[in-house]
């Protein structure tokens, strides 16, 4: 079976080119699954409700690639949850993303994006551990905060990378770290962040 995605980013944008491009591919409109979110941080529910509903043999449609993924790092975790389920993917004004087909081209494009993807991670992390240097120089205490270990400091220091690069969802952000969203937002206040905030560089 073939699904669509749409997305908007605010309540005043419409799904109306996006739905017609992917009633013209011959998907069913009762198929098409849409998300209205004025955050990039804000949960999908729709996406997740069709990532959770379909299954090996489905193909997964959408009109442009970013009205899924918000980065290639989230771009590469679909499609890895895609191809594990044995869903196939394609993207309306991007044929070169397209795994309906197997070809070397789509294979290369995919696994480039990976490349980049796990780049960009690794200079996350370095700049992680470049701030934390730069800290220590400056004679900054980073010790464990009061009610978090030594083992867990990194990933209060995490935390709050990744929300101010305000890429990914608090969910998503406590798969990666293995947390509970409690300890997420107590990491951030320990960190003397306000989640409620949007992070300056998140549109």
């Amino acid at each position: 079976m073939v699904f669509g995605y749409a997305r908007v980013s605010t309540a005043e944008q419409n799904l109306n080119l996006q739905i017609d491009a992917l009633l013209k591919e011959g998907i069913k409109e009762k198929n098409i699954f849409t998300d209205k979110v004025s955050s990039s941080r804000e949960e999908r529910k729709s996406l997740s409700r069709l990532l959770n509903f379909v299954r090996e043999g489905d193909t997964i449609v959408v009109w442009k690639l970013d009205r899924l993924a918000r980065s290639l790092i989230h771009f590469t975790k679909l499609m890895n949850e895609l191809d594990q389920k044995g869903v196939k993917f394609k993207s309306i004004t991007e044929p070169f993303i397209d795994t309906t087909e197997r070809s070397s081209h789509s294979e290369f494009i995919i696994n480039l994006f990976a490349s980049l993807a796990q780049l960009e991670r690794d200079i996350i992390i370095e700049r992680t551990k470049a701030g934390l240097q730069s800290a220590r120089r400056r004679g900054k205490v980073l010790g464990a905060p009061k009610g978090i270990s030594e083992k867990n400091k990194q990933k209060a220091v995490l935390c709050e990378e990744y929300f101010k690069e305000g890429r990914l969802t608090v969910t998503e952000i406590c798969e990666r770290l293995k947390i509970s969203r409690a300890t997420y937002y107590k990491y951030l206040r320990h960190r003397g962040l306000d989640a409620q905030l949007r992070p300056y560089n998140n549109k």
